[in-house]
């Protein structure tokens, strides 16, 4: 058995955080007890001083990019689940733009095998709405269903053609899967490197235009309105597309959304100097975007905080701007950028845990377990206060593109436990 002891327990379903003891005893929970009435604690193989530390459900990062099969160099099944583990997320889904994509039975099969052998925390694989992600026709969502995914998306691209992607809506939800939409006009960010604004004019580099965002998002609320059919909004980088979704919701339509830590720690100024590891699709907006993001967050318009975990190598990462991959690691940094929404007074400790935890397996429909008496195990205990500089060498991750090396970060996960086992350890 495990003792947890002297932590406060954080319920993102009830919004509440309580003093509290936790026995583990195998795969489950077997009690919660006010602090100070635990038994002889000889009983116990392991104790956890949990003192002025947050215990909470495990993490759901509903938006990754594992590499896995084809660009294992940049990253992989093991070290991308090692690098959730680290921090704190007990379950991810992964991206389906592997080499091959992931449009077919076979290599959802493959990424679920891989899983079963060397994967650190629970792994979903995301397959895609299209063949070969071109846009052209449909994947046999049944078949994708039933090897393992839980969802579809052509991730880094749109679907274009609207008729198909109304089709896809349809689709899925006869099958029970969550599509996930990248909404992009690519005929309008063509070329663009980062924001259209005044930082790209002075540093010369060409632009991507909020619009190019939205006009997709609308497209998308408006296929949702029409089939009636649930849809995802990925990576919300604009205060355009939170309105848009905000004016959806109060409308009743099924559509639900996320960002990335990114966009609410990071404006387009964080590019200056040229720094291709704040070179992200969508890109890093305005300061006014991101007060709208954080806006959004608040007020439950934005429903999910995801990383997009995008591995790149030097190979991709340390070469002219105009010529780097789009992309940044993010499932070590999640954690202490949103507590930072917490310590702002943006979002209470329950509510930023639950945009990181219930409201992303609610969306994907896969299991998740609250922190009560004989639930599965799956538990992390944070030290929110705990104040380090980011160096690669606490990164687990293949890749270590990040414009968060060298910074100052406060918040770490000391322990990760997934059904009733310590995964993860904090070496800090």
């Amino acid at each position: 058995m495990i003792l947890i002891k002297g932590g406060t327990v954080v319920d993102p379903v009830r919004g509440k955080e309580e003093k509290r003891d936790i026995i583990i005893e195998g795969e489950r929970i077997k009690d919660i007890l006010p602090q100070g009435k635990i038994p002889k604690e000889n009983v116990f193989q392991k104790i956890i001083n949990a003192e002025n530390m947050i215990i909470c459900p495990g993490l759901v990062d509903m938006h990754v990019h594992l590499r896995e099969p084809g660009h294992e160099y940049k990253e992989d099944i093991e070290s991308g689940t090692l690098a959730a583990v680290a921090g704190g997320f007990t379950a991810v889904a992964c991206m389906p733009n592997t080499d091959p994509p992931n449009d077919n039975s076979s290599v959802t099969s493959f990424i679920l095998r891989q899983a079963e052998i060397k994967a650190h925390c629970r792994v979903y694989p995301i397959a895609a709405i299209t063949v070969g992600r071109k846009g052209e026709r449909l994947t046999e969502f049944g078949d994708l269903k039933k090897a393992g995914a839980v969802g579809v998306s052509d991730d880094g691209r749109s679907v274009l053609n609207s008729d198909l992607m109304r089709r896809a809506l349809e689709y899925a939800k006869y099958h029970g899967l969550a599509v996930i939409s990248h909404c992009e006009d690519p005929y309008l960010s063509e070329g663009g490197v980062m924001h259209e604004g005044e930082v790209a004019t002075m540093l010369g580099l060409m632009g991507i235009p909020s619009e190019s965002e939205e006009i997709m998002v609308a497209r998308d609320i408006l296929l949702s309105k029409l089939t009636k059919a649930p849809v995802h909004i990925a990576h919300v980088s604009t205060k355009g597309s939170v309105e848009l979704i905000r004016r959806a919701k109060e409308e009743g339509i099924p559509v639900t959304a996320e960002t990335a830590p990114h966009y609410f720690s990071l404006d387009h100024r964080a590019v200056i100097g040229y720094d291709t590891n704040a070179k992200v699709n969508p890109p890093l907006r305005t300061e006014e975007d991101v007060e709208e993001i954080k806006k959004g967050l608040k007020e439950g318009v934005i429903d999910v905080i995801a990383t997009d975990h995008a591995p790149q190598s030097p190979l991709e990462k340390d070469v002219e701007f105009d010529k780097a991959e789009f992309g940044m690691i993010g499932l070590q940094t999640a954690l202490p950028l949103t507590l930072n929404l917490v310590r702002e007074g943006i979002l209470s400790l329950p509510e930023a845990i639950k945009k990181l935890s219930y409201a992303p397996a609610s969306i994907l429909g896969i299991p998740w377990s609250n922190i009560e008496i004989g639930a599965r195990a799956d538990i992390v205990i944070i030290d929110p206060d705990y104040s380090y500089v980011l160096e690669e060498r606490h990164i687990f991750s293949k890749s270590k593109n990040t414009p968060f090396l060298g910074k100052r970060l406060s918040g770490i996960v000391k322990f990760t436990i997934i059904e009733g086992k310590i995964i993860y350890e904090g070496f800090f």
